[in-house]
């Protein structure tokens, strides 16, 4: 009869021991594996993206974000040239089309979020006369900052603008270029410049600059902002879920109250 009760008791030994392995293995599995994305986005998305990726994190515990931040066209080259990103967030329509053209982002994944407009800013502290964009050709040996016309979609837009109003020749002489718009911003800041053009975004977020007129949207192409999510990203699920997150209007939310035009 003992003999009995002890071969019970240990075959209920191996039983619960059995049990609580295979909860630890399930509790093991069921925990997901942390996920770290990265963004490659424009530069005037900065603050933005910032703010989003507090409160993305947050709801999701298991995905962390990195970004990239730099002018759209030499984002979009470093993609080109193998970079290991999940999402590409640009500030124009045409350097996501070229990553779409060369089987980088298919077609369905990719949106157009948000818009914006340019701005002609100077410093608040300066003694400039200038009130327009018409007034930049009144400029002697002052110079004006805009983002590199062939990498920088604002810098693009801007010669656009000037281009329309016909003075792009008279004050080519006077423009010094930057690598970004945040670089531009920097130089009217630092009152290393007489006038600046950039996102109407990237102004508000500056305590030092003053917005002396608004590019009319005829002056130039539309500034989108698309967003795709690279095809070959090792996270795409992941990639997916912040690809709909950023559509949603929480985060419609923050692009809006910090200047950005909401679809």
């Amino acid at each position: 009869m003992r003999k009995n009760i002890k071969h019970i008791l240990l075959l209920l030994v191996l039983l619960l021991l059995t049990s609580c392995s295979n909860n630890g293995e399930q509790a093991s599995s069921s925990k997901k594996e942390p996920i770290s994305l990265t963004v490659s986005a424009a530069a005037s998305m900065q603050d933005s993206l910032n703010t989003i990726k507090k409160n993305f994190e947050e709801d999701h515990p298991d995905i962390t974000l990195t970004f990239n931040f730099g002018s759209s066209g030499a984002l979009q080259q470093q993609i080109a040239q193998g970079a290991p990103v999940d999402l590409f967030f640009s500030a124009a329509q045409d350097k996501l089309d070229l990553l779409i053209e060369d089987g980088f982002i298919r077609e369905s994944d990719h949106i157009d979020l948000v818009k914006n407009n340019l701005v002609l800013i100077t410093n608040k502290q300066s003694n400039t006369t200038i009130n327009s964009f018409s007034d930049l050709e009144t400029l002697d040996k002052e110079k004006i900052a805009i983002g590199i016309p062939e990498s920088v979609p604002a810098g693009n837009y801007a010669k656009e603008t000037l281009q329309t109003l016909h003075i792009w020749g008279k004050v080519q002489e006077n423009i010094i270029t930057a690598k970004d718009v945040r670089q531009v911003l920097s130089y009217v800041e630092t009152n290393n410049v007489a006038a600046g053009i950039v996102y109407g975004t990237d102004a508000k977020t500056s305590d030092s600059v003053e917005i002396v007129a608004i590019a009319e949207e005829s002056n130039h192409s539309p500034i989108v902002y698309p967003i795709g999510i690279l095809k070959d990203s090792k996270n795409y699920e992941a990639a997916k879920t912040f690809y709909d997150y950023l559509q949603t209007p929480t985060s419609l939310k923050v692009f809006e109250e910090d200047g950005f035009i909401v679809n």
